[in-house]
């Protein structure tokens, strides 16, 4: 997630496959890496049941492992779509409300693959954002078409539309209704917090008819809406020599996560700052007596691959706990925001030259640290990134820094 918030795809060493040093046993040939994925499964045996189950994002409180299984097995029959054997084809169905997403297994993969067509349909209280498991390599597609369901997966294509500035009461449908005056939606996505559920104030869309994207876009954008006034645009416009970058209005927007230029061979002799993430959290950085070890391991091992000139590790602003009653969340919340626009989890460190820098990131990205694998790049001094490069290097005591009060 950190990876794709950042714009940093496909990075040297990020998908390099560890073999654990207690299976290197001398004399034996070198075992088989196995790919590991997410949701904690690595190497696992039973594929079969993989390509039987469906990922369900964003769900709500309202929503139950029996009414959500109800709710696949009357529309499947309805729709007469799946292998329609005997019995129901939702055999279980595991949600998980802490971090807000249900798994949804059937009786076989032919139903799975055919279900993939309900992706937007509207339950309860909004769509159902439906994926494929993360370790799942089939189709990730249905041939199936349910007529009046908007998919929520929008791909990253010229026809991508972004809408923000939305007022944050309003839900899907009522943003869809509003685009739909234009025409048919092929897909939309209103981007939500993660663990509240509530929106974020933008959205992602594309129309079935590619030809009336410029006149919505037109229409659209500078109109006020409640007491916000909308900013509607293309949202996969490449900048010049960098396909694929997009150009989004980050300054209207803050919450719109920046993406940061991968400095790698356009960058010089100057490319000398080593990002990277997923090697800390902000639990690991609480403690001041924790942080200082971790600073210390950290710039022992950087010094490896030379004079490493600095380095730095945003740390979390505190959490106060003396919040009024119901307070608490919005709080924490905007903590969040304030941690993520300080880029906290991310590690900075400034080597003396370009070629120790490149040489800690083939030697780092891949690597596992803490049970992470590390996803790394290297960045020249005027790169642009969130925060600013200037920022994160800005003088400080020599001391491991406290904690940043809220």
């Amino acid at each position: 997630m950190q990876a794709k918030q950042t714009g940093l795809f496909n990075l040297p060493g990020a998908n390099r496959t560890q073999i654990p040093p207690i299976l290197g046993i001398a004399g034996l040939p070198a075992p088989m890496p196995v790919q590991s994925f997410g949701m904690g499964i690595g190497g696992n045996p039973n594929l079969s049941r993989q390509s039987r189950r469906l990922y369900i994002g964003s769900i709500t409180p309202e929503v139950t492992e029996q009414n959500l299984a109800d709710f696949f097995n009357a529309k499947m029959e309805e729709m007469k779509i799946g292998t329609g054997g005997t019995g129901n084809p939702v055999l279980a169905v595991q949600c998980n409300y802490e971090k807000n997403y249900a798994f949804v297994e059937f009786r076989s993969a032919e139903d799975a693959t055919a279900a993939m067509a309900f992706d937007g349909i509207i339950f309860i209280n909004g769509p159902l954002k439906i994926r494929r498991p993360k370790d799942y390599s089939g189709d990730l597609a249905s041939s199936v078409y349910v007529p009046g369901v908007v998919s929520t997966n929008v791909p990253d294509t010229i026809n991508k539309v972004f809408v923000g500035g939305l007022p944050a009461y309003l839900n899907e449908e009522q943003v869809i209704e509003l685009l739909k005056s234009f025409g048919e939606l092929k897909a939309f996505n209103l981007v939500r917090e993660n663990g509240t559920g509530a929106s974020k104030g933008f959205a992602f869309f594309e129309y079935v008819d590619n030809s009336v994207t410029d006149v919505a876009i037109q229409s659209l954008n500078g109109m006020e809406l409640g007491d916000r006034f909308l900013v509607v645009q293309r949202a996969s416009v490449g900048k010049p020599g960098m396909p694929g970058m997009p150009n989004l209005p980050y300054d209207q927007f803050p919450e719109i996560p920046r993406p940061i230029m991968p400095a790698g061979e356009n960058s010089g002799a100057d490319a000398r700052i080593l990002l990277m993430l997923n090697m800390v959290t902000p639990e690991d950085l609480m403690d001041d007596q924790d942080y200082g070890d971790l600073y210390e391991d950290i710039k022992e091992e950087c010094q490896n691959f030379g004079n490493v000139l600095d380095l730095r590790i945003p740390r979390p602003v505190k959490k106060d706990k003396k919040w009024a009653p119901g307070d608490g969340q919005i709080a924490a919340q905007d903590a969040a925001r304030t941690d993520e626009a300080n880029g906290v989890g991310r590690v900075y460190v400034k080597y003396d030259d370009a070629e120790n820098a490149g040489q800690a990131m083939k030697g780092l990205a891949g690597r596992s640290f803490a049970g992470r694998s590390i996803i790394a790049t290297v960045l020249s001094e005027d790169s642009q990134t969130s925060p600013p490069l200037h920022v994160i290097f800005a003088p400080q005591p020599d001391a491991p820094p406290p904690l940043p009060s809220s």
